[in-house]
């Protein structure tokens, strides 16, 4: 697991906050992409990332728990590696495309590659939170995401960690402290309302992220 799964550095400034959301809802992966993915990672990445658009499509009419349970276990499919060993760098976040054309991503990777697929197949992004929590039973840093049907629900939690989508209410073994979206920054709670304490391009990583989703989406690679 890793320990990587902290608050990136702050950085005031204009950015859209909900860039995430409208750009994936447009995101149709282009033959040129598609190609570039096959001939730099094998032909089973670019399959990969045609079963990903299938996914999004065929579950788009779905009901929003089945769409949780459909993009939950999709993604865990994945293997876990840790930033360093993935990418040499510390703390990185990757895209959807990135972490499917690899195969392999960690926590951060996990929880925003499911985020964005929701809000293409139609959760509205105020009901999902991305997550930093600290994971008791390890001990260390982790981040997950959380789906709330109603403001002061008890959340369901889609986790890298467990393929089982648990209430928060029931995963005692995490403490939230932090969570976004596209549309805030909160200091969390899993239930009852958080402060919010800023916008997401506050985060760093967040705001790169996005900066590199939409440019392999305009060259064709990721």
């Amino acid at each position: 697991m890793s320990e990587r799964c902290r608050p990136a550095n702050a950085r005031i400034g204009f950015f859209g906050l909900a860039l995430a959301a409208s750009l994936v809802m447009a995101i149709e992966l282009g033959s040129r992409l598609l190609n570039y993915v096959a001939e730099e990672f094998g032909e089973p990445a670019r399959e990969r990332l045609e079963q990903w658009q299938r996914l999004k499509n065929m579950a788009a009419a779905a009901d929003p728990e089945r769409q949780l349970r459909l993009v939950n276990s999709f993604f865990n499919r994945a293997r876990f590696i840790n930033d360093i060993k993935h990418w040499g760098e510390e703390d990185y976040w990757a895209t959807p495309v990135e972490l499917l054309a690899t195969n392999g991503g960690d926590c951060e990777d996990f929880s925003i590659a499911k985020y964005l697929t929701l809000i293409e197949m139609g959760v509205p992004d105020e009901q999902l939170r991305i997550t930093y929590v600290k994971a008791l039973t390890l001990n260390q840093a982790h981040m997950v995401l959380a789906w709330y049907p109603t403001p002061d629900a008890d959340p369901l939690i889609l986790d890298n960690l467990i393929n089982d989508i648990q209430p928060a209410s029931q995963r005692t073994d995490l403490e939230p402290v932090y969570s976004f979206n596209g549309e805030g920054l909160w200091q969390s709670r899993f239930k009852g309302k958080a402060p919010r304490i800023g916008d997401p391009d506050r985060l760093d990583h967040w705001v790169d992220m996005n900066e590199r989703l939409v440019q392999s989406l305009e060259e064709g690679r990721p």
